[in-house]
């Protein structure tokens, strides 16, 4: 009989509603009835493009016998991370500090006032390298509360004490111009310090695509070009290095465009299979930055593969974007789940698939015999281009055919507010500079998607966007944080700059007064609302974290869409507001920029703009086409009668004008093309 998940909104969740463990979704129910049993918290978080997470629940979750255990001795609760971000950032800050790392599954342990005592992350079914078997570590767990309550309440004081002070992060009261750009400048040393010169990226096997800090390096040479600043060679070095070697090894999906999650080596050569939104939207904003940069057609066939890839496969009936793709899929050859088996391929396989193709395929896409993943597959790479271009696509056609054949991962299609945001704002900058109005006519239906089901989904929230939907429902017990109001709110301004229409700019502004109003937090911005249920009262302090995780931090994604609303709207008091909170981020980026990239980023577009430009001229004019290849970070680009930046600004002597201002001081008006792009550090 399914238990409680089966109506969510989570696939993850909805995928555990037939276990035997009597799931409970996050909530009060559940620690009401945990405090009516006098039993604790098991609390299981994953998501469900996780292998480990599959692995877990097949192992221990899908077992009669750990489930009856785990019924027994405890309330049990699980959570889709991806759906309830303050959930999994708090608890794994707990796993983290207890144990020293983190990762999904994450298993915790939490007493009835929601504070953790204790936590890790997969537990496998059988004793295992000096660990016990799950049901070993319930079985000790159990006994713990039951016979040395007051150990276990010891345990909870001293982790709550110790996030409550993690909490607190240290300010910097001066800090001037120069300050930003000797922060940036020792971001970049840093960053050149840290960088794989052989294989291009950053650190070792696993090795994860440093998608945020490539923005910040393309951004900052763009500031430096524009301002006739000396330009780092190790800038473009780093980027040109970092995008060609993941868009030709396994990373990048050579079929059918997507880049994978991660690579388990540091040579790009084997992924871990999923592919997330996320990943998706950024790589692709830093892929089209790189091609404003260099015109590289390599950027090119990856944009616009990549875009083909988001439309065929992950756009939603509704016309979001879904979530994930799995990493595992059945093998048919083993009637087996595998990582992988859906991508990789056998020699044999090209044989039978290409016949008089085979040889020549196998030798660019690097299939050999051994294989260069498991079981003698080969993961595709692609490492040099061909100039039999009839010959290429007769090719990658028929593995498309041959691999459509196969049984292909499943999809987790929630849409979630954050990451379509991205993917909106992705789309908007790679339509105007590959001039693909369809590709940004898809953002705008994305964008309705949120304005229609995630704003004011909840009557009692009416300017906060909820997290999640599925289906066209949203999903009420996810109310957004804060990435989600902030890179929903740059998403609407982006489209407020492609489309002319003003309608977007004033919903950004809806999302940031609400920022203001219930994410500000004693000078700093915390990643909750002061006015939704915190995860747990036992930590007196809400959620503050300036450094980005796998997507922008909420802190710096409010900075840049505040910002930007001050840039297109004249109001002003938004650039002050953003300047309140530069503090923690002008003492991490300096030293830590891979982990601050995005808060970088904004600190350069800070520091170059605003570069305010407004175009007098039709939607479709070369001036206005130009302008959003600009490389000069801090642009906002106004074209219709209804901004701001175009009142009293007309067209010079019937000819489209440009009026470029930059921190209160304008340049004459322009309608000369070769000044603009002189004005915005265009190189197309």
């Amino acid at each position: 009989m399914p238990n409680r998940l089966a109506d969510s909104t989570s696939p993850y969740l909805v995928a555990h509603s037939d276990n035997p463990v009597d799931w409970y979704p996050w909530g009060d129910e559940a620690f009401e009835e945990a405090r009516r049993r006098d039993v604790p918290i098991f609390l299981s978080v994953g998501y469900s493009a996780c292998h480990w997470c599959h692995v877990m629940a097949h192992e221990s979750f899908e077992n009669p016998h750990v489930a009856a255990i785990l019924n027994e001795y405890f309330v049990n609760i699980k959570v889709d991370r991806e759906e309830l971000p303050a959930v999994d950032a708090l608890y794994m800050q707990a796993t983290q500090a207890m144990t020293g790392h983190g990762g999904w599954p994450m298993s915790v342990w939490l007493d009835h006032d929601r504070a953790p005592w204790y936590a890790g992350t997969y537990f496998p079914a059988t004793p295992s390298h000096g660990s016990p078997s799950f049901v070993q570590l319930l079985s000790g767990l159990h006994d713990a509360w039951t016979n040395d309550r007051e150990r276990v309440e010891e345990s909870a004081r001293r982790i709550v004490d110790r996030l409550t002070q993690m909490a607190d992060w240290d300010r910097n009261a001066t800090w001037n111009r120069d300050n930003v750009q000797e922060s940036l400048s020792d971001a970049v040393a840093t960053l050149a310090d840290q960088f794989d010169v052989v294989n291009g990226g950053y650190g070792s096997a696993p090795k994860f695509p440093p998608s945020l800090a490539l923005q910040f390096l393309l951004d900052y040479d763009g500031y430096c070009r524009v301002n006739n600043l000396d330009r780092d060679p190790r800038v473009m070095a780093m980027v040109s290095n970092t995008c060609e070697r993941m868009a030709r090894g396994g990373l990048y999906d050579q079929l059918a465009g997507g880049f994978a999650r991660y690579c388990v080596d540091d040579t790009w050569t084997v992924p871990h299979f999923e592919k997330m939104l996320y990943d998706n939207a950024l790589l692709l904003n830093v892929f089209t930055m790189w091609f404003t940069h260099t015109s590289d057609p390599l950027a090119k066939r990856v944009v616009e593969e990549t875009v083909e890839w988001l439309f065929r496969e992950m756009t939603t009936r509704e016309g979001g974007f879904a979530a994930a793709l799995d990493a595992d899929s059945l093998d048919e050859r083993t009637g087996e789940l595998r990582e992988g088996a859906f991508y990789a391929w056998s020699r044999a396989d090209f044989d039978q698939v290409l016949g008089e193709d085979a040889e020549w395929a196998a030798e660019l896409f690097a299939v050999t015999e051994t294989g260069s993943f498991e079981h003698g597959l080969s993961v595709l790479r692609r490492d040099r281009e061909t100039n039999d271009v009839n010959r290429l696509t007769r090719v990658i056609d028929r593995l498309q055919v041959a691999r459509a054949k196969r049984p292909a991962p499943a999809r987790d299609d929630k849409v979630v507010a954050a990451w379509n945001a991205m993917t909106i704002s992705a789309l908007v900058r790679a339509g105007m500079v590959f001039d693909r109005p369809e590709w940004i006519q898809a953002a705008v239906t994305a964008a309705d998607l949120l304005v229609a089901v995630h704003l004011s989904a909840d009557d009692k929230l009416p300017t906060r966007v909820v997290r999640v939907s599925r289906d066209g429902q949203p999903g009420i017990h996810a109310p957004g944080v804060l990435e989600d109001q902030a890179l929903v709110a740059k998403a609407f301004i982006d489209l407020a700059q492609v489309t002319g229409e003003q309608s977007w700019s004033d919903l950004a502004g809806l999302l940031l007064d609400d920022i203001v109003s219930h994410f500000e937090s004693e000078n700093s911005l915390s990643d909750n609302a002061d006015d939704v249920e915190p995860v747990t009262h036992a930590i007196s302090v809400r959620a503050v974290d300036p450094s980005d995780n796998v997507t922008p931090s909420g802190w710096s994604s409010a900075l840049d869409a505040a910002l930007s609303y001050a840039a297109l709207t004249g109001e002003t008091q938004w650039r002050d507001w953003a300047e309140k909170f530069f503090d923690p981020l002008l003492t991490l980026v300096p030293t830590h920029p891979r982990f601050t990239g995005f808060g970088a980023s904004v600190l350069t577009r800070w520091l170059d703009g605003p570069r305010e430009v407004a175009v007098a001229a039709e939607s479709n004019s070369e001036m206005v086409k130009l302008s959003y290849r600009a490389t000069a970070p801090g642009v906002v680009i106004a074209w219709s009668n209804e901004s701001p930046l175009l009142a009293n600004r007309d067209r010079r002597d019937g000819l489209d004008t440009a009026y470029v201002c930059r921190g209160h001081v304008c340049d004459a008006p322009t309608t000369s093309l070769e000044q603009l792009r002189a004005s915005l550090g265009v190189v197309l």
